[in-house]
């Protein structure tokens, strides 16, 4: 930055409080302000190391594909290529952090974004927020903060970003996650803030992807038939470059489960009886009707994993594949699937797909309103065809959403019901300290 750090902080930590591949995170004051920041430093001589990993990368994977040439990773290199440069650049970063903070400007929210003091290719200045991780219980629990709000919080704000943006942090980790009481003036609904980091790396979806994304999502969702298996396999395709071979695998991917009703029985080549013995486990009909994760169907994933033939290859198939924007957004279906896992959530275990089914369903009725609209301009009048359809779209989508409320309603008074017996039980065994650690989740 061309000036000695004396100059520039009043006070600096060389001990960092956060260090990770490309870069390190110091405490520091600023000396003509006095405001307590924290300062992202890129390491010394990373762009020339770089350069060099990355050509190792691409070697080794060179290499592996032309021993095993079912292994295919060469698509991880070129990824590489094309995202690390941006990551390097913590001016990208401070853009980024910017356009989120804009996205989010007229929506009620818990999510808080650290501005951006100042901003260089290898220094970032930003505001030094205090708070602790998201899936800690007894920060959580000393600060007062509801664990099954916060993991519900963290579905809204992911889902808003991926149906409703279009645009979305693509290196979600517990590690970039913050959260910490809401301070006066705060915009949130909840007593907490969630604080969203390292902003380095984001995806967009164009519209089509984003809409197509959602309607497969809601066939996932809906009850098992011929046509919902159609809508599945249809929507996997245009999403993903999933044929009917790979559909299962990728359904698992989406679901984090075994597979739903009918996945792989209707599937052309499906694994005999004896590759793929039947199952001691309920299959769901729709995400909506999974039960908590048994031994057994854990159990008969790893059996698949071991006894089918083909099915790693078509793992990494179904990588290779699947567009690198649609990979990243499957890595935030695995955050807030681990989060509400790690948070001990006293609701169902299907609670966070309601609010995912929400915003697709907002993110379709959106796309029709605005499709039907266009096209009553386009044609200069309002032909009662159109207007029959705009109204058809619009009753759609209240049913739907709001029975999805409905179902949220009823979920979230067997979640206090669950906290209040968990209270009970602590405050009759150890009174009311115990009382409170049962209903925090640590006891």
């Amino acid at each position: 930055m061309g000036l000695p750090i004396s100059e520039l902080f009043e006070e600096f930590d060389p001990e960092p409080i956060g260090v990770a591949s490309l870069a390190q995170v110091h405490v520091a004051r600023l000396r003509d302000s006095g405001k307590q920041v924290a300062v992202k430093l890129q390491h010394p001589h990373l762009a020339e190391f770089c350069d060099i990993d990355m050509e190792m990368v691409e070697v080794a994977l060179g290499w592996i594909k032309h021993w095993f040439p079912d292994f295919e990773f060469t698509w991880l290199a070129e990824e590489m290529r094309t995202n690390l440069p941006k990551e390097m650049d913590f001016t990208h970063e401070a853009n980024n952090a910017a356009r989120t903070i804009r996205e989010f400007q007229d929506i009620t929210t818990s999510l808080y974004i650290p501005s951006v003091l100042t901003s260089t290719k290898r220094v970032l200045i930003m505001e030094y927020i205090k708070g602790g991780r998201v899936d800690d219980l007894v920060y959580l629990a000393d600060s007062n903060i509801d664990r099954n709000k916060v993991a519900l919080e963290l579905s809204r704000i992911f889902n808003q970003m991926v149906f409703i943006n279009g645009w979305f942090h693509a290196d979600p980790h517990p590690g970039n996650l913050l959260i910490r009481p809401a301070p006066m003036g705060s915009k949130s609904p909840y007593n907490f803030e969630i604080v969203l980091l390292d902003h380095g790396l984001y995806f967009d979806l164009d519209t089509e992807l984003r809409v197509n994304y959602s309607k497969f999502w809601l066939s996932l969702i809906a009850p098992a038939s011929p046509s919902t298996s159609a809508d599945r396999r249809k929507y996997a395709e245009l999403v993903g470059n999933i044929g009917p071979d790979l559909y299962p695998v990728f359904e698992a991917a989406i679901t984090g489960r075994a597979a739903l009703e009918g996945t792989w029985e209707d599937d052309v080549g499906s694994p005999s009886e004896s590759e793929n013995p039947p199952s001691t486990f309920k299959r769901a009909s729709g995400m909506i009707d999974m039960m908590p994760q048994t031994e057994e169907e854990m159990e008969a994933i790893r059996n698949a994993v071991i006894n089918r033939e083909g099915l790693l290859v078509s793992v990494f198939d179904v990588l290779r594949r699947v567009p690198r924007r649609v990979l990243m957004v499957l890595k935030l279906n695995d955050l807030t699937r681990h989060l509400d896992h790690a948070l001990m959530t006293t609701h169902s275990n299907i609670r966070i797909f309601l609010i995912t089914a929400k915003y697709c369903t907002f993110a379709v009725w959106q796309n029709d309103r605005r499709r039907l609209i266009d096209l009553m301009r386009d044609q200069g009048l309002i032909s009662l065809s159109l207007l029959s359809e705009y109204f058809t779209s619009w009753w759609r989508f209240k049913k739907n959403y709001y029975g999805i409320v409905f179902v949220e309603t009823i979920m979230d008074a067997q979640a206090r019901l669950a906290l209040l017996r968990a209270w009970t039980q602590g405050l009759w065994s150890r009174g009311f300290e115990g009382a409170h650690k049962a209903a925090a989740g640590l006891a």
